[in-house]
């Protein structure tokens, strides 16, 4: 390893930020985000709710659809419901796919919860709309891909409309403007059989 001088690194870091500082003058366009997060690791709706909490820093007003939570008590709900001029919080799931054991049901609070959605991106008042595990219904086609994109792809221009889950289809990642996905590396769950846990889980 090189050992460096305080002024060879002050003058390394001095390059950096010019460099840097060149960069961001550079990005001039601001406008509404479509964000995907998916992925077979953990952390993607936990991500998503950050930048909820950032919203609400900021002034905005949030909406939050649930597709498949809603069976459980979950310690986000409780944070945001004491926010309620600026987060409406809607848990409408029915709990997993296997919970229910009837597909239409399911089809029917889908649905119900796409409806939300779309009322919430289409008011002006909500600057970010965040559609929770919505990939997960969309993969067991309880709604049609096609015109899910197609509504997403037409949302306002300064409204940001963050969509969770695993298997994220290929047009929705083809039409977002930023797409993360998590990846599973070790779980407690999983190799060590933790179970879910009230804080980290839910």
């Amino acid at each position: 390893m090189v050992e460096r001088t305080p002024e060879k690194h002050a003058e390394k870091m001095k390059k950096k930020q010019a460099a840097h500082d060149r960069i961001v003058a550079a990005k001039t366009i601001e406008k509404g985000l479509l964000i995907v997060h998916t992925g077979k690791g953990k952390g993607k709706t936990t991500a998503a709710l950050g930048m909820v909490v950032r919203a609400i820093g900021h002034g905005k007003k949030v909406g939050v659809v649930q597709f498949v939570k809603g069976a459980m008590e979950t310690g986000e709900k409780a944070v945001f419901d004491r926010f309620p001029d600026q987060v409406e919080f809607l848990p409408m799931g029915d709990g997993f796919t296997w919970d229910t054991q009837n597909r239409e049901q399911d089809i029917a609070s889908a649905g119900k919860a796409w409806d939300e959605v779309k009322r919430m991106i289409a008011d002006p008042a909500y600057g970010m709309v965040l559609a929770d595990e919505l990939n997960i219904v969309l993969r067991y086609d309880y709604l049609p891909v096609d015109e899910v994109v197609e509504t997403l792809k037409a949302k306002p221009e300064m409204t940001h409309v963050i969509v969770t889950g695993r298997n994220a289809p290929d047009a929705l990642i083809e039409a977002a403007d930023l797409v993360t996905e998590m990846t599973l590396i070790k779980h407690p769950f999983r190799e060590q059989g933790v179970k879910a846990q009230p804080g980290i889980e839910f």
